[in-house]
């Protein structure tokens, strides 16, 4: 048994189930961890108050007392989480040779950005005599793990699931038992402290009012919240106004909750039969697949999956983007969800489909912008699965949405929000319109818009685009693309 080592917390902030920790503590005698607010990619946030960094500061609080606690309990008392504020790749660089570690342990990253950072940061590390490992454990089959029979990455979604069914068996799913070795932990040094956000330049966000729960404790009470409701999954799930998924993707995103963990209970009610389980546990391949993608194609970063579709010619709409990022489009499903995104930082998933499909179709604007909007504003923003949403939604990506099958914003919200409850829950202004109305305001003749108190152009926006036409743009858009003589 090695003497010490440091195991770098990034995008996994529990302690339970953890790949890296357990690896750390069942080999080394002394274990510390660490987490690094990294100045590369707050510095380039747009504002400082960001709901991300709130719920990551609150997530880091909390994991510092889990581990206190876990350590306590098996007698060694004075142990928690380091906590730096810098770049990373220096930050723990500098830690690790100032606590005189032998190895840095960390789980995997798929993100290209992330794989370069690691690669400099295991580069340093030998050069000073330190070993670097990985593991993976914020996904339950990564990289090479499913291939087709010709030894090659999926690029269609539906047989991929087929094969990552055969290959999650018991094993992937089981959790690291981390307690066990729990005694590895090591004292903190003197003089530790964890910066508050203002030591890290922000100021809190609405994140409280909004009464999201943080860290693992708040995952697992959303997970027991859900339980229940799981074998309702496949009916309810696309409807924002019912509450029918689960709200983890926060918690996925920053590893509060574990993969293997939520997967043990999909597969344990989809063995029954139950079609929510099993629809939910597809949803959990399609994270799976999309971060595959990413690892084995990084390029749909910044180009079409499908390298055809970069010929698109998309138009450059200033004032159509401004109305689409303000919520003014004139069609109520689409805006109550721009809404929904800019008061909150969460969008329900149906209504992620519905708005990237009226930014692309409807209004013809770059995937690209859309995809980087999100980035900003979600809190549970994940490259991979943001980038193959937009992909899918724009007909540029792998498995994706046919080009002329374009969302109708109307019907959808017709069927999807058939008694405007959402609508009406984020845009207050069309409360009194009646249900006829509800998905399309513009129907309504002034005599109708008087009696409910409304004026179109005043209260509410006028339709940006007409559905109809629209539609028609992007047929001849695509056809001309694909089609150029």
């Amino acid at each position: 048994m090695a003497s010490r080592a440091l195991v770098w917390m990034r995008r996994d902030l529990r302690c339970d189930d953890h790949a890296a920790l357990y690896h750390a503590l069942r080999r080394f005698e002394q274990v510390y961890c660490v987490f690094v607010f990294d100045t590369d990619i707050l510095d380039l946030l747009p504002t400082r108050e960001d709901r991300r960094v709130d719920f990551i500061h609150a997530s880091v609080l909390a994991l510092d007392e889990d581990l206190r606690q876990l350590a306590a309990g098996c007698g060694t008392h004075g142990a928690g989480l380091l906590v730096r504020h810098g770049p990373a790749a220096q930050e723990v660089v500098q830690l690790a040779q100032a606590l005189g570690v032998q190895e840095v342990l960390t789980n995997r990253d798929y993100e290209p950005e992330a794989i370069a950072r690691d690669a400099r940061v295991a580069g340093d590390l030998q050069a000073a005599g330190i070993a670097f490992s990985d593991y993976k454990d914020q996904v339950l089959l990564d990289r090479d793990e499913v291939l087709t029979q010709q030894g090659h990455p999926y690029s269609v979604f539906t047989p991929y699931k087929r094969a990552w069914l055969q290959k999650l068996d018991a094993f992937q799913c089981k959790a690291y038992p981390v307690a066990r070795y729990a005694g590895h932990l090591a004292a903190l040094p003197k003089g530790e402290a964890i910066p508050s956000l203002a030591d890290l330049g922000f100021q809190p966000s609405n994140l409280a009012s909004l009464k999201i729960p943080t860290g693992s404790r708040g995952a697992q009470l959303l997970l027991q919240d859900f339980l229940p409701r799981m074998a309702a999954y496949q009916d309810a799930r696309d409807f924002p106004a019912v509450k029918g998924v689960s709200y983890l993707s926060v918690h996925l995103r920053f590893g509060t909750v574990s993969i293997r963990q939520l997967a043990t209970l999909a597969v344990a009610q989809a063995r029954t039969g139950c079609e929510g389980a099993q629809t939910w546990l597809s949803e959990l391949a399609w994270r799976d697949f999309y971060a595959m993608i990413l690892w084995h194609h990084p390029q749909v970063v910044t180009q079409s999956f499908r390298p055809i579709y970069d010929k698109v010619q998309w138009d450059d709409a200033p004032e159509l983007w401004q109305a689409w990022c303000e919520a003014r489009t004139g069609y109520p499903l689409v805006d109550a969800a721009m809404r929904q995104l800019l008061q909150t930082g969460y969008m329900h998933n149906r209504l992620r489909m519905v708005v990237a499909s009226f930014l692309t179709k409807d209004l013809g604007i770059d995937w690209r912008a859309g995809e980087r909007f999100f980035a900003q504003h979600l809190n549970d923003y994940d490259l991979s699965s943001n980038n193959g949403g937009w992909q899918w939604a724009a007909s540029t990506g792998c498995d994706a949405q046919p080009w002329f099958r374009i969302f109708n914003p109307i019907t959808q919200s017709e069927r999807f929000d058939p008694d405007g409850k959402f609508i009406r829950r984020y845009l207050p202004e069309l409360a009194k319109v009646p249900d006829r109305y509800i998905h399309f305001p513009a129907a309504m003749k002034p005599l109708e818009q008087q009696a409910c108190g409304l004026q179109l152009g005043r209260d509410y926006a006028h339709p940006v685009v007409d559905h109809g036409r629209a539609r028609e743009r992007t047929l001849m858009r695509f056809h001309f693309m694909k089609n150029p003589d």
